[in-house]
């Protein structure tokens, strides 16, 4: 087979493909022949759906762990070296895993959904109050080829990984995903493009219905924990008010607390947004002496249950707590 090559966001392919004829399986499908390893839950479930029928890909990043310094265990080191597709965001959201996926995965078929085509770019924000900083939401000028490092460790060239928060991403992400899969397994290329398609209609959906149910409160302030939602605050014109930290590997301190206090009371915040994975202690804090309410919102599915229909949960749960608390249902 010949080697493969698809541009910086994919490397080099060795494929080693065994077709299997699968009596188990539906006549309109064949066995998948790739091992698909993928990193977050959110780029797992998209990636599920694609090859709905045919096979399943391995998720490394399960539960609340986070993907910044995430550690591999023996058996998902393994999963990479067997890997001959691998889908990630970047080395710009997976930072511990670039290493280990250009090395264990070297054969495989590596995709950078970042860079994906059609995938929007938003800058990270300068500061953790947004409003009044030289930000406008939803205007394109926010949407960006590259920018400046602003402290968030996180950012390649300013640039905010957590792409698959806006929807309109996650098409794109779709359409990179069943084209790659159609390269590294033709013989199912109808079969994932034929899901990409369903799943392209059920997006479109999803971003109505999202937009749909934040109408009510569109308007209202709130307060994030940390500066990982502005995909969804730019697609879906709700823009927060300020993080209460700009990394949350970081504990805030004492001034902090005291400067998101400000926030609330001149921004007259009606909610501050915890996470799964980060102690709620803090925000019990943030909210003494205040009229504000808390309420959680979780951009990994970190308490999904994984496979195709967790994006979807997901977008769908940020809206509806987003929804309740600000409404002060």
């Amino acid at each position: 087979m010949p080697v493969l090559f698809r541009s910086r966001r994919i490397q080099t392919l060795v494929p080693r493909m065994i077709l299997v004829a699968s009596l188990t399986l539906a006549p309109t499908f064949a066995q998948a022949a790739v091992s698909v390893v993928t990193t977050i839950k959110p780029v797992h479930s998209l990636v599920a759906g694609v090859m709905q029928g045919v096979g399943s890909p391995q998720l490394l990043i399960k539960g609340a762990a986070s993907p910044h310094d995430f550690s591999l265990k023996p058996s998902q080191a393994a999963q990479l070296q067997d890997a001959d597709v691998v889908f990630w965001i970047g080395d710009n959201l997976e930072t511990s895993l670039a290493k280990p996926i250009s090395t264990m995965a070297e054969k495989a078929l590596r995709i950078e959904l970042f860079d994906a085509p059609g995938v929007e770019h938003l800058k990270f924000r300068d500061g953790d109050g947004f409003q009044g900083d030289d930000h406008d939401h939803g205007e394109a000028h926010d949407r960006a080829d590259g920018g400046k490092d602003d402290g968030h460790n996180h950012g390649a060239d300013g640039l905010d990984p957590h792409i698959w928060l806006d929807p309109e991403n996650a098409r794109a992400m779709v359409r990179e995903i069943a084209e790659s899969l159609s390269t590294a397994d033709p013989e199912n290329a109808a079969s994932y493009k034929a899901n990409a398609d369903a799943m392209d209609r059920k997006l479109a959906d999803l971003i109505q219905s999202t937009n749909e149910r934040l109408a009510p409160v569109k308007g209202r302030s709130f307060i994030v924990f940390h500066d990982g939602y502005h995909y969804f605050e730019d697609r879906f014109g709700m823009p927060a008010a300020g993080a209460i930290t700009l990394n949350p590997e970081v504990p805030a301190g004492a001034d902090r607390v005291a400067e998101i206090h400000d926030i609330i009371k001149k921004r007259q915040a009606v909610c501050v947004f915890a996470e799964p994975q980060f102690e709620p202690k803090l925000i019990r804090v943030v909210l003494e002496g205040t009229q504000a309410r808390s309420g959680t919102l979780d951009p990994l599915g970190a308490e999904l249950e994984d496979g195709p229909g967790l994006y979807f949960a997901l977008i769908s749960g940020m809206a509806d707590a987003m929804a309740d608390c600000l409404s002060g249902s």
